[in-house]
Formats: structure tokens, C-alpha cells, sequence
């Protein structure tokens, strides 16, 4: 038996467990897909520029290729299957947040890309779930006296976009669009997250099927903490957006420091006031 490398940090994900999530995934539980492909289509057409050999990185080819019909759809494997230097646009479609590597992906993305190639990812974000997160771990306190890893922990924009720095993108970009989902109860929302492909696959879950009494206090604590109009209850969604280019001469730079032909005080009509050494 092989033991595991002490130095090496154990992988976040189950990739067995999450390729058997995304089997039992179903197409009326691909709206967040749908709409995230469709704001990156937008996003695009705000980009003065024609791509012709775009790729898509997803786990989820049916969406994104309905999408994006002349684009490769590659797999969101450790290794993509992507050619170096061979496309000007690659998109990692909602699926960053499961990667054991994410610098690793968009290094790769990066390598595909030719010089002022741009790169573009949608994943969820840090306050995606926040209100399930909150409410498992209230119970589970209550009843175990302990946490569990249950929902998989989701990057903060500020550290989702020092991703792309990280890799070497020149204009670096990320913003969040911040979407509220409503249920009939919690075991909807656990439901939707079955037929979306996005239920627990973290790879120090525990196995063990949650009790009728634990989710009987998960179902009474959401309505009450987290309550929508109609006798529903809210979830929230963090789509985070990140958007570089591979570095290319054509790009704009920054003046070098001293450079100015105009002064910012006339410019704002204001007095100029030397500052006490």
C-alpha cells in the first residue's frame, strides 16, 4: 500500500464522487448553467473583437455546447485537453470551483490561449449557499456538538481573482453577480442541487446519509432564519466572474510614474497645497 506524500496537501475534491453527481444532474436543474453561459455570451459582445477558436472547459459539454456551438468543449480534468498557442478564447464554464488545482487550470488556459488571447471563468463564490451553510452548521452543532464538511468551501472574490494574477493574466478582472433562489423548503433546494450536479463530493465528506431528525431541524431552522415571500425560503448564489488576457505588446500600460502632461489639481480646478515635510 502506497502511503500519501506528507508534504503533498490532500485533494478538496472527490472526483469519483463528483462524476457521479454530475451523471444524476438533469436539464431542469441546469437554470444556473444556462444563465451563466448566457452572461458570458454578453460579456463577450462588450469585447471589441472577434473570436474564431474558442474553447469551453466544463463538466457539463450538453450546456455549454448549445452555448457555444463552434467552440471545442473540453473536459475540466487535471489535464485539459487543450493545445498550446491553438485558440484566442478559452471560458472555464462553471465548474473552477471543483478543481484540487485551480491555479493549475487556468495555467493551462493560459497555454492554450495565442498572445492577447483572452481567458474567461464563471464559478460560484464565496456566499453561494450561505444561508444553507449557516443552518447545517447550527444543527449539526446542536445535535453532534461538532462540524462536518457538508458544502464545499467557495473562494472570496478578492482571492478568486489573485487566481489570475497568480497565472500570469495581464487585466486582471473579477466581479460577482449575486443571485437570490427561492424554494418551497430545503429539501427542494437539496434536490436542486441533485439535478444540478453540485450535492457534496468534497473528498473528507462524511458517507453517512443524513438523518429524519437532522433534516427535520434543517427544514424547520431554514423557514424560520431564512424565510421568502409565500411561505418560501431563500438561497443565495455567488456567480464570480474572472477575466484576463495572455500578455501581448498591443496591450495598454500604465504611464511610468512622473510622466503626466497635466496637472490633477487643474484638472479638478482646485488649488495645488504642498504638503508639511
Amino acid at each position: 500500500m502506497t502511503r500519501p506524500d506528507p508534504d503533498t496537501p490532500p485533494n478538496l475534491t472527490d472526483l469519483g464522487q463528483l462524476a457521479q453527481n454530475r451523471k444524476r444532474a438533469r436539464t431542469s436543474g441546469m437554470f444556473l448553467h444556462e444563465l451563466a453561459a448566457d452572461e458570458v455570451k454578453d460579456r463577450l459582445t462588450e469585447v471589441n473583437r472577434t473570436f474564431t477558436k474558442p474553447a469551453i472547459v466544463t463538466g457539463f459539454p450538453e450546456i455549454w455546447s448549445n452555448a457555444f456551438p463552434d467552440a471545442k468543449i473540453v473536459a475540466d480534468q487535471d489535464v485539459l485537453d487543450l493545445d498550446q498557442g491553438a485558440h484566442d478564447l478559452v471560458v472555464h464554464g462553471l465548474s473552477l470551483h471543483w478543481s484540487n488545482d485551480p491555479v493549475g487550470q487556468l495555467i493551462q488556459a493560459k497555454r492554450a490561449l495565442k498572445p492577447d488571447g483572452l481567458f474567461m471563468a464563471v464559478l460560484f463564490g464565496g456566499q453561494t449557499l450561505a444561508e444553507l451553510r449557516a443552518i447545517l452548521s447550527e444543527v449539526e452543532i446542536a445535535q453532534t456538538g461538532g462540524l462536518s464538511p457538508r458544502v464545499l468551501p467557495m473562494g472570496e472574490i478578492r482571492d478568486l481573482g489573485a487566481l489570475l494574477q497568480r497565472a500570469g493574466f495581464a487585466l486582471p478582472v473579477a466581479d460577482s453577480d449575486l443571485r437570490e433562489v427561492t424554494y418551497g423548503s430545503a429539501t427542494a433546494l437539496f434536490r436542486d442541487l441533485r439535478l444540478m450536479g453540485e450535492r457534496n463530493a468534497l473528498e473528507q465528506r462524511l458517507k453517512s446519509p443524513l438523518t429524519r431528525a437532522f433534516l427535520q431541524e434543517i427544514e424547520s431552522r431554514y423557514a424560520a432564519h431564512f424565510p421568502a415571500d409565500q411561505n418560501r425560503i431563500s438561497a443565495s448564489f455567488d456567480l464570480v466572474f474572472l477575466t484576463g488576457w495572455v500578455p501581448d505588446g498591443s496591450q495598454p500600460k500604465p504611464l511610468r510614474p512622473g510622466s503626466a502632461a497635466a496637472r490633477l489639481a487643474d484638472a479638478l480646478g482646485t488649488d495645488e497645497s504642498k504638503l508639511p515635510d
